[in-house]
């Protein structure tokens, strides 16, 4: 199914949802409006309103608390992903100009913090602490995740269980903390939130897993330039299969084409070679559909109602797109 055809069931309410982020964002100060009206129109597909309000739906009504934790999340993770990008140096994000590209850093870093603010205020405001204490916890888990990848990008020397502890933290708690929200919002118990969040890390690892793998095709429709994780020096599934797999003078020789050759596209273009021919690509793979299927397993779970099935929809779509 098209995305689209997904998120039909909950369209309006992405429409009153978006107004109210518009809402929450607001200033009286002219260049924090300028900057975030540009913000707001180069939104992406919504993804992460649509896992609250499916999850929301599942247990419950849509309401006022549900707007909210959409809210809350896109605020605070906004405020990181431009956090991000000043620490990347990176003048790109989705094909727009970021924000420090245009405004420098130092407006950047201000706006990220207004933002981390807004979405404070918003929850303290309404007396959401449950839903507060969902997000922050989220936005703890991605700070740890992307500390552990830069300190192991040194040495380059992460084990696969390391691999699965920083994509769990990094982006599956993101999706987590989205279904959690969600149901937190309808009024579910807390065991159902608990196994909201266990489904919602589960579609997050097979969605990085499926991210990891876009890495080494060369199909430009994906959104993700070809071999990036290798230029920046990311160890991904695949790659650490083949060095798993490979002998102890091999494992030196790929370690140092990661470390010191990772811009030559030649030598980059042998270390792909040489993780298609490993079987890197099919384990990764098979990884990636048991994440999948153990999400969807769990969903079974849930009060048979059709908010389940298009979450269900949903996190097929996620998956098999990728980034």
């Amino acid at each position: 199914m098209s995305l689209n055809e997904i998120k039909a069931p909950v369209d309006e309410h992405i429409r009153v949802f978006e107004a109210r982020f518009r809402e929450s964002m607001k200033s009286k100060v002219p260049l924090l409006d300028k900057i975030t009206h540009y913000i707001v129109k180069r939104k992406g597909k919504q993804m992460r309103p649509l896992f609250v309000f499916f999850s929301a739906g599942v247990f419950g009504e849509i309401g006022d608390r549900t707007y909210r934790a959409a809210s809350l999340i896109e605020l605070l993770h906004t405020a990181t992903l431009i956090h991000d990008d000043v620490v990347d140096d990176s003048n790109q994000r989705r094909g727009f100009f970021s924000l420090n590209a245009l405004w420098k850093n130092k407006i950047s870093v201000l706006v990220g913090d207004y933002l981390l603010s807004r979405g404070l205020l918003l929850s303290l405001e309404n007396d959401d602490f449950d839903l507060l204490k969902i997000v922050a916890h989220s936005v703890k888990e991605m700070s740890e995740g992307e500390l552990m990848q830069i300190e192991k990008a040194r040495k380059l020397d992460i084990e696969e269980g390391l691999y699965f502890e920083i994509i769990r933290k990094k982006t599956a708690s993101l999706i987590a903390s989205c279904m959690s929200c969600g149901a937190a919002s309808a009024g579910a118990s807390e065991k159902e939130i608990a196994l909201m969040h266990e489904i919602g890390e589960k579609a997050g690892i097979a969605f990085q897993i499926k991210d990891d793998i876009f890495d080494f095709e060369r199909d430009k429709t994906k959104g993700k330039p070809y071999a990036s994780d290798i230029r920046e020096q990311k160890m991904t599934l695949p790659l650490i299969y083949l060095i798993n797999t490979s002998s102890y003078a091999e494992k030196r020789t790929i370690i140092n084409t990661v470390k010191n050759h990772s811009h030559d596209q030649e030598k980059v273009a042998g270390l792909i070679d040489k993780v298609v021919a490993s079987g890197g690509i099919n384990y990764a793979t098979r990884h990636m559909l048991a994440y999948k299927e153990q999400a969807i397993e769990r969903l079974g779970r849930l009060p048979d109602v059709p908010m389940r099935e298009s979450l269900c929809q949903l996190i097929e779509f996620t998956v098999a797109r990728g980034a």
